[in-house]
Order: structure tokens, then sequence, then C-alpha cells
């Protein structure tokens, strides 16, 4: 059966929305986003991992050869890495327009010592969630860290169906699978000393990890329950869907306390997508009906590229030049919000949909790879 799995789409959109509001804190002085949910709204970076975990193994339920491992790592990069690219050299433009008038007029940081050679081509071949010598905090398109992530977690996933396939072992699929997350808490906890997760320039590959191959067991237990669930009443999932929304934001509001068990969060991500992927309750019936949520969640993969360079902007226009105060930021913020949304409207259709075109193009096994981006 094909599922489309719409309602968790519109939950990536909604906590992108949640990862924007975060990076605008520090920038701000409102209750509105001075709080501890919005402080604590970094761990909704775990949900990405734990779906993306959820639908590529959907997606991708087998793999038998290196060509068709070569294929899936080439549309997983043509899906994620032209915007990564792009807003890239726009940093480093940037970068280089704050110098060269650094001489001119004041600039409060004319030099980011993280943006420099070496972070550079960590980011350019997506190596900047791995530690690296002389690397001490995130650089360039901060949000990129997460997106080197998930491409180590691709190249994981591939690698351990091909092998599993090879040697026979297809039918332990989701046993391996599901020892990963496991195997790279433990790596975590023994390189680090501590059960936190929200690492990001350092041990975000094995972040990545944990979150995806969590995914890839939730998809397991969809796939392995759903002929009963799917009976079930829709009166159980509106109550099983209010109840982990419930945990969910809990946690997240408590999350200088619960950082420090940062695994668990897993967990309740994992309940959320299996819950909400049945789309059978009160709350995936409204969340449905909106169009916007629709569009925020289609876009949303934008939304979270793009939104660190527009909020640095939105500063430099607003609380440097106009000099409007932080607290300026309880009405500035649906303004930046809207035009985040706007931007990622643009760069959704021109920029990943310009590139999707190359994606369908791509066909497994021996047949001829044929490209129709122009």
């Amino acid at each position: 059966m094909k599922h489309r799995f719409q309602v968790l789409d519109i939950f990536r959109g909604i906590f992108a929305s949640m990862v924007v509001l975060f990076h605008a804190s520090p920038f701000a002085d409102t209750p509105l986003l001075n709080n501890p949910f919005v402080d604590n709204s970094d761990m909704f970076v775990d949900f990405f991992f734990v779906l993306s975990g959820f639908v590529i193994t959907y997606s991708y339920p087998t793999m038998a050869t290196g060509a068709e491992f070569g294929t899936f790592i080439k549309k997983r990069l043509l899906r994620i890495y032209p915007l990564h690219f792009i807003l890239l050299v726009c940093f480093v433009i940037i970068e280089n327009i704050k110098l060269y008038f650094s001489s001119y007029i004041h600039i409060n940081q004319p030099f980011n010592e993280s943006n420099n050679v070496f972070t550079f081509f960590t980011s350019l071949f997506l190596l900047n969630s791995v530690k690296m010598p002389g690397v001490h905090d995130v650089s360039w398109n901060i949000p990129s860290w997460s997106i080197s992530a998930e491409m180590v977690s691709y190249l994981l996933f591939g690698a351990v169906l091909v092998l599993l396939f090879k040697t026979g072992l297809q039918t332990l699929k989701y046993l391996f699978l599901g020892l990963l997350p496991i195997l790279a808490l433990f790596i975590l906890v023994v390189v680090t000393g501590r059960y936190e997760i929200n690492y990001s320039f350092d041990y975000g590959f094995l972040r990545g990890i944990i979150g995806f191959f969590t995914g890839s067991l939730g998809y397991y237990v969809f796939n392995r329950f759903y002929p009963v669930l799917v009976t079930l009443k829709s009166g159980f999932f509106s109550i099983a869907e209010i109840l982990s929304m419930l945990v969910l934001f809990t946690m997240i509001y408590f999350g200088k306390e619960l950082k420090a068990i940062g695994f668990i969060y897993e967990f309740i991500f994992f309940i959320a997508i299996l819950t909400f992927s049945f789309e059978r309750g009160i709350l995936s019936a409204l969340l449905k009906k909106s169009n916007l949520l629709k569009n925020i969640g289609t876009y949303s993969y934008s939304i979270y590229m793009t939104h660190t360079l527009l909020l640095s902007l939105f500063n430099v226009i607003f609380i440097r030049l106009l000099k409007l105060p932080p607290s300026a930021y309880i009405y500035l913020v649906f303004f930046n919000y809207y035009l985040i949304y706007i931007v990622s409207q643009w760069t959704y259709h021109h920029i990943e949909m310009r590139f999707n075109k190359g994606i369908n193009a791509i066909l497994f096994g021996k047949k001829k790879v044929v490209s129709k981006i122009s």
C-alpha cells in the first residue's frame, strides 16, 4: 500500500518553523520568543532525522547492487545539495562584503573566525557534522550541519542494505537497522562521557544516525502492525495523537532538564511519527484542513535552510540600522517569518524543484541515467 504521510510533512514544516524561532530568539527581548519552549526548540531537529529515517526506509525497502546504491545517493544529493551549495556561496559573498566595508564603517563582527577556508570545504563536502581538528563551532550556514548528518545516514543506510542483500541476510534487515542507533548512542556516550545528543559541528553525524535509524525502526513497527492498528477506531488515534503531542511539547518545554538524557527525545518522536502516520485522529483531520500548513510543510526544507541568512539580514536592517529595540520582535517576528516564507516559496520552485526534475530521470539498475536538468 502506498502512503502519502501528509500530516508528517505538515509537522516537518511546523517544527522547521520552531527552529526559525529558536534562531530568532537571541536577537529578541520578548516573552513571545524568549521562553523555555522556544529556547529548547533546537531539539526539533531530531524530529527531522527520525522522520527522514521513517520515510527513506519506506521508500527504499531493498537495495541489491552497487549501482542501486549509487543511484540512491545521486537522488539524495540532487534533493539536498543544490540549495545547500547556493546558500553556502551566499554566505561567502556576505562575509567578503563585510570585510570590504569594515574599512569604511563600523561592523560588529567583520570577521567570523568560524567561517574560514577549512570550514568552507567541510561544508562544501558535507563533512561539517563530523569532528574536525581546529573547528570549535558551527560555521557558514548554521543549519547545514544537519544536512551533513543526513548524508552520512544515507550512506550508511544504503551500504547496510547492499551488504545485507549480498550476504543473504536481508531477512534480518530491521535487526541490523535497529542496532545502529544503539551503537551510535553507545559511541557518543563513550566519546563524550554524557548522555546528551544535541551536538552539531562535532558529533552531529552520530546524532543523525541515532535519529535516522530510530525512524527506520519506526517504519518497521508501522509496516509490521499496520493491518492490526488500521482496524482500530478513530477515537483511539485521536486520544493517541493528543497524548503524544502533550508529552512532546512538555518535553520540549522542560528541555533544560531533559537534554541531559537527550536520547529520550528520539523515543517520543518515534511515538509521534508512528501515531500520526495513520492520519486517523482529530488532530490529523484538523491539520489537513489548512492549506497554509500544507504549504509550510512543502517548503520546509527551504525554510530550514534559508532562515539563518534572512534572520541575520533582517536583524541588521531593523535593529542595527533602524535602531528598533529587541523588544520590537514581538511583532517583527511575524514580518520576518513572512519574508522567510516568501523566499522559501521561491527557492522551492526555482531551486529545489528545478533540480528535482533530474531525480525523476534517474533509473535503477543498469539502465542509462538521463538527466533532465536544464
